[in-house]
């Protein structure tokens, strides 16, 4: 038996007595993953990226291991809910225009010490002091500085459209706005460098491809490293009490741990290990979150139809974008159809030996995305499930 045949085994037998559809999560996957990320983040904290979670339960499993703390949040009402929910250290990693949300954060202290937020524009500030309504606590401020690659003087740009800032001196002139505007203070700096840590660089079947994604990661690291570190002097200079410089992602742990300038480390998707980080050389995850649809049909020889399974993930739309069927291994979308709204087809030889109600799991293609379709996570050791978990939908919480 295949390791991956003994994990169907294990994840049918716990799963037993549970209708399908149905969403795990394999603790000892999870648990080793998180090991993972602590070593190759070498002595540096890892911040916890939420909306790669999407599960409180999750989330206080890992920020009670060693080498985790703090999260990372992706929308401010989200901030909000975990701050209240004892949370006590959360970056906001994306601006944000919540004018209540904002009312709220400055009428509470607990609120206001717990959370910081993310500005690249001093309108952003102007935002936030209209939202006050009477609030006059400080606001915690990280400004973020863009990562993306510029090549031949900037005619080619590899990289997330994210913030406006990309040199020392445009993110120090905000730091001098914010550290001369009472009601805010300048904590940290923040720096994403998606097009490294979040695309593979061992493309299956695009050797070519591969070697060029290499290459470009490897050209925009040592100019990021550089102008990171010259970036960081230049804030400090201004907020010599800056509390953190954050950076990196799942796929970029190791090589952004290394730059001095970087105090502290994001991930979150390395946790469950989606398709999507598959195609790395960089590490290895194990799969840690799936999903199980039901067969509801034989339609013919080398055909099984489940239920549902249409759950295309965020981005650029593509074959990537979608779930892909792992358990048992050979099955493949019909051309013709793909994973559908309410039913999917699936072909390969295997289908001959499932029976109708037997299960196929598959995993999602991105993280924390999966936990929107599924309002519980069963949480397996073993081939046991030793707890349920709500996901934020569980728990009546759709912050995007």
């Amino acid at each position: 038996m295949t390791a991956r045949a003994a994990d169907r085994a294990r994840y049918d037998r716990a799963t037993a007595h549970l209708d399908a559809p149905v969403a795990i999560v394999d603790l000892d996957a999870f648990d080793a993953n998180a090991d993972d990320l602590v070593r190759r983040a070498a002595g540096k904290p890892v911040r916890v990226a939420s909306k790669s979670v999407r599960c409180r339960a999750l989330l206080e499993r890992v920020l009670a291991r060693d080498g985790f703390r703090g999260i990372m949040s992706f929308t401010l009402a989200e901030s909000l809910w975990l701050a209240r929910s004892g949370f006590d250290d959360i970056l906001l990693a994306y601006p944000s225009a919540d004018r209540a949300g904002f009312a709220e954060l400055t009428a509470d202290p607990k609120l206001a010490g717990a959370v910081t937020v993310m500005a690249d524009d001093v309108t952003q500030l102007d935002l936030i002091d209209a939202a006050r309504d009477g609030g006059r606590e400080v606001v915690r401020v990280c400004l973020e500085l863009d990562t993306s690659l510029h090549l031949l003087g900037g005619r080619i740009r590899v990289g997330a459209l994210r913030s406006p800032l990309r040199t020392p001196a445009q993110l120090a002139e905000l730091a001098r706005a914010v550290a001369r505007r009472p009601g805010f203070r300048l904590v940290g700096i923040m720096a994403y460098e998606g097009h490294v840590a979040g695309v593979g660089d061992a493309v299956a079947g695009r050797p070519l491809r591969s070697r060029a994604i290499r290459l470009m990661q490897a050209t925009a690291r040592r100019e990021l490293a550089e102008r990171r570190a010259a970036a960081v002097r230049a804030v400090r200079a201004v907020a010599p009490g800056l509390e953190f410089v954050n950076g990196g992602g799942t796929g970029s742990v190791q090589h952004t741990a290394a730059e001095d300038a970087v105090t502290e480390i994001a991930a979150g998707s390395g946790l469950y290990v989606p398709r999507l980080f598959d195609n790395y050389t960089s590490f290895t995850g194990r799969p840690a979150a799936l999903f199980a649809q039901p067969v509801v049909r034989r339609p013919g020889v080398g055909v099984v139809t489940v239920l549902g399974g249409g759950y295309p993930a965020s981005g650029a739309a593509g074959p990537d974008r979608l779930p892909v069927p792992y358990l048992p291994e050979g099955l493949r979308y019909d051309p013709q159809e793909g994973p559908g709204e309410v039913q999917t087809p699936l072909l390969g030889t295997p289908a001959d030996d499932l029976l109708i109600g037997d299960r196929v799991w598959f995993r999602h293609a991105k993280a924390g995305e999966l936990c929107e379709r599924f309002d519980t996570l069963h949480l397996i050791e073993g081939d046991t499930v030793t707890a349920t978990a709500p996901t934020y939908r569980g728990e009546g919480q759709t912050f995007l």
